[in-house]
């Protein structure tokens, strides 16, 4: 390339840097890069509601009502030595007979005043054994309370304080709960003082569990530990919905999984307890299957909630209404039930004399029974 070629290229590049510096000043959005375009849109208000930023309302409603238990009983020990052995006994007599020892022993827990007059509920292994039953209230009062009644079914007790001016809890519904509702445990922990903890409604009609007899227990995560038991769960309103039961741990400790029994199986009780001092429970003489969908398929129905009749105690009151084994039960007095434990609870739950009306279906067509609720033995 000859010399004044090279020295034309120099100038034109020259002039090109010069005007792209120029262009540069003066537009300098052409030389800035762009990616997509990304519209940023503010949230519609959501359908579900963001809560309240505070539960402190529903506490100062609820804890006046929750009180601390602490029982002590006198325990006996009988240490077995050489001195109980037959042999030695035959030689010497009860000359040297070891004398019992006997000692104090106590537990703690919580509970709820229910009533103005000072009736409380609390857990039946709270207090079962005690010779002495001490109440502490929240404004810092404390008293001997005595034993109404309690029920080791449903692991519940009524006790009875002579106080004046007591806050009693508001009760609250069991039966609208959903999952996903808030839950307020409050109790006294380890007997470290009145503690609220927070959580949800985690599973409704938990049973099965091996914690009592009669099981329909409310699931939840807020945390529950020892001395915890019988204490309140609330909503977030400040309403009674449950009474602290059990947790589910291998070390004692809360793992996000408690029950408490809801307030309608804690109602019935307590009316029980006040009424009779003791609990009446009902028996239909049916044993429950529950419906699975393989089940449901073999019967030819197209039902995907129920129980189905699995046997019948001769001369019950089942088997008198017209039940037969094989029958598929969907409802009981209007409601629909899931498992053949909400038969058995609902009987149990309900007096004897009471009746019961089953709706459901027997050989491919739509039946009713009626079964009058005859006395469990105790």
């Amino acid at each position: 390339m000859n010399q004044p070629t090279t020295t034309a290229l120099i100038k034109l590049f020259t002039f090109a840097l010069a005007a792209t510096f120029l262009l540069m000043l003066l537009r300098p959005e052409l030389f800035i890069h762009s990616g997509p375009i990304v519209e940023i849109q503010q949230s519609k208000n959501s359908p579900v509601g963001s809560g309240p930023a505070s539960y402190a309302d529903a506490v100062a409603i609820a804890a006046p009502a929750v009180v601390n238990i602490n029982t002590a009983k006198v325990v006996t020990e009988r240490r077995i030595t050489l001195l109980d052995d037959p042999i030695f006994r035959h030689f010497f007599g009860d000359r040297l007979r070891v004398v019992p020892r006997k000692r104090l022993e106590t537990s703690l827990g919580s509970g709820v005043i229910v009533s103005r007059d000072g009736y409380i509920l609390t857990n039946n292994h709270v207090i079962d054994g005690a010779d002495e039953i001490q109440i502490s209230l929240h404004d810092g009062r404390s008293g001997e309370a005595k034993l109404i009644g309690s029920d080791a079914d449903t692991d519940l007790a009524l006790l009875k304080i002579e106080m004046s001016d007591l806050p009693a809890i508001t009760f609250g519904h069991s039966t609208p709960l959903r999952v996903g509702d808030v839950a307020l445990a409050i109790g006294n922990p380890f007997g470290v003082g009145q503690t609220v903890t927070m959580g949800i409604i985690s599973a409704t009609n938990r049973n099965q569990l091996g914690i009592s007899n009669q099981e329909n227990f409310i699931q939840t995560d807020a945390a529950i530990n020892p001395g915890n038991s019988g204490g309140a769960l609330i909503d977030a309103s400040g309403n009674l919905i449950g009474v602290n039961t059990a947790i589910f741990s291998k070390t004692g400790a809360s793992h996000g999984i408690g029950f408490a029994i809801p307030v309608s199986t804690t109602q019935h009780v307590m009316r029980q307890l006040i009424e009779h001092g003791v609990v009446q429970r009902g028996w239909i003489g049916v044993e429950m299957q529950n419906l699975t969908p393989e089940l449901a398929a073999s019967f030819g129905v197209s039902t995907t909630h129920g129980a189905i009749v699995a046997g019948l105690y001769r001369n019950g009151p089942a088997a008198r209404s017209g039940l037969t084994p094989g029958d598929i039960v969907t409802h009981v007095n209007g409601e629909a039930i899931q498992s053949g434990e909400d038969v058995a609870n609902i009987a149990l739950n309900m007096e004897p004399g009471s009746v019961l009306e089953f709706r459901g279906v027997h050989n491919g067509d739509t039946a009713t029974w009626r079964i009058t609720i005859a006395p469990k033995e105790q």
